[in-house]
């Protein structure tokens, strides 16, 4: 019997599930929407709102925790400076799981967790090189 065990394993080891966890955290927090597998999608939701919980609650000690989670400086001052200040009069409840369909390849049931009342500028954002335009090749 499973009493007191939550959470999913998802088939991978531990580890790998807290790195995953930790890089879909941080693809949330940055681009404030994100698809994944349902499964996935619904374990990611406490992971995020335990961190802008963090962010509202503001502080070294808390800033600490979310860095240490999250690994990157840019993303822990967005919590803690955006997000918090966003999120300040509501009381939990930040994220919205919306289920996307399957997956070609596999069937796997598909979802989207996004932030609520997220910015639309933030999607795709910084999320690789930009490829170059025809009217600047045309310039050289």
């Amino acid at each position: 019997m499973r009493h007191g065990i939550a959470g999913r394993k998802l088939g991978v080891t531990s580890t790998h599930r807290l790195a995953m966890f930790r890089n879909l955290a941080h693809a949330l927090l940055k681009h404030e929407q994100i698809t994944t597998t349902l499964p996935k999608a619904k374990e990611l939701r406490p992971v995020a709102e335990k961190l802008i919980t963090l962010g509202k609650k503001g502080g070294l000690a808390n800033r600490r925790l979310a860095h240490a989670q999250l690994r990157d400086d840019v993303i822990v001052t967005k919590l803690f400076t955006t997000l918090a200040d966003r999120y300040k009069g509501r009381a939990g409840g930040y994220t919205r799981v919306l289920k996307a369909g399957v997956r070609y390849g596999d069937a796997a049931d598909m979802a989207v967790i996004e932030l609520i009342e997220r910015d639309p500028d933030a999607k795709g954002l910084d999320s690789g090189p930009v490829a170059e335009t025809a009217d600047a090749e045309d310039e050289t």
